[in-house]
């Protein structure tokens, strides 16, 4: 471990499950669910902020000027801006953004391709869950009143 990284990290060695462990916020960032798609968009090449708009279906223009931030202060995302009219800025990968990169679209070609399987799997999770929640209704409807005496109801009286 270098001493730089030694100061910065307390001279613990990275551990994700540690509760204070670096490495979740730097998991929490890489696999938000904006940055996937930024950090895959940015595989192809480097982009304007408005071609990453159009590229990122659904992301607002400040969740994605947000995204972009983070990516680029976590140093996985380079922002070049030219002083030219109209201003221009252009965002590509750096080095280590190219790495994560390729780790979250494997992640999310995975997720694309087992769709159909966690559909399903939902889909049975639900049923099971509604027989479970009519076998409990069932189950209490047959039971004898809770409230007042056992044995007596209003029309016995």
């Amino acid at each position: 471990m270098n001493l730089r990284v030694k100061e910065l990290t307390g001279g613990l060695l990275p551990d994700v499950n540690s509760e204070c462990c670096a490495s979740r916020g730097v998991l929490e960032h890489v696999t938000s669910r904006w940055a996937v798609l930024v950090l895959a968009v940015l595989l192809d090449g480097t982009h304007r902020f408005s071609e990453l708009r159009r590229a990122v279906g659904g992301v607002s223009e400040k969740m994605l000027a947000q995204t972009l931030q983070t990516l680029e202060q976590d140093g996985l995302v380079l922002r070049e801006a030219y002083a030219v009219i109209p201003p221009r800025v252009d965002y590509s990968l750096t080095p280590l953004g190219e790495e994560a990169a390729q780790h979250v679209w494997t992640l999310a070609r995975w997720a694309e391709s087992r769709v159909p399987e966690v559909l399903a799997a939902r889909a049975a999770h639900a049923e099971q869950a509604a027989q479970t929640a009519q076998t409990q209704q069932a189950s209490q409807a047959g039971r004898a009143p809770q409230a007042g005496r056992p044995g007596r109801t209003k029309s016995a009286r």
